[in-house]
């Protein structure tokens, strides 16, 4: 009997041992937490939805100082410099009422902005490409609110795909 136990003990320990070998603990690339700074500068809206630079500057710079892996720099002396343009503020129906198939009731809403990060000491460009973020909305009967409310939360998933970009990215 003990001779079945010890096999499977160590085939327990081995694939325990290996099983989180992917992961990693603190900060990727070999920085040291807080050792560089960002500097988010104020995202510019190119789309005539209103108050889309806000919500986007906002959760970014709150991303950032969830994630910890850069300082959050707001006096112009950031290591690196984030800055963005939002391009596009679109809404696609997803579904629609089974009685009426011309009445959406879900849209999914998306913000792309294109996003530059920069080393400040260098001229280095990190990072130069589109990022995107979506929600999607059960629209009631006013279509106009339920974008209002949703705009925070798609623009905190383009933060989260940002961040894990800058912090992840292989420059």
């Amino acid at each position: 009997m003990p001779s079945r136990i010890a096999p499977t003990l160590l085939a327990t320990g081995w694939l325990l041992f290996t099983g989180c070998a992917g992961y990693q603990l603190g900060p990727t690339q070999g920085r040291e937490a807080g050792s560089q700074s960002v500097q988010i500068n104020p995202f510019e809206n190119t789309t005539l939805e209103p108050r889309l630079s806000e919500a986007v500057t906002s959760s970014v710079r709150k991303q950032v100082q969830q994630d910890g892996t850069y300082r959050l720099n707001t006096k112009d002396e950031g290591d690196i410099v984030v800055t963005g343009r939002i391009l596009e503020f679109h809404r696609a129906g997803l579904s629609f009422l089974p009685d009426d198939t011309r009445t959406v009731r879900d849209y999914r809403l998306s913000i792309t902005a294109q996003v530059t990060a920069k080393e400040r000491s260098t001229g280095r460009i990190l990072l130069d490409r589109p990022v995107t973020g979506h929600s999607t909305i059960r629209v009631g009967n006013d279509l106009t609110s339920a974008e209002r409310q949703a705009v925070p939360l798609v623009a905190e998933d383009l933060a989260r795909n940002l961040t894990s970009l800058l912090v992840d990215g292989v420059w």
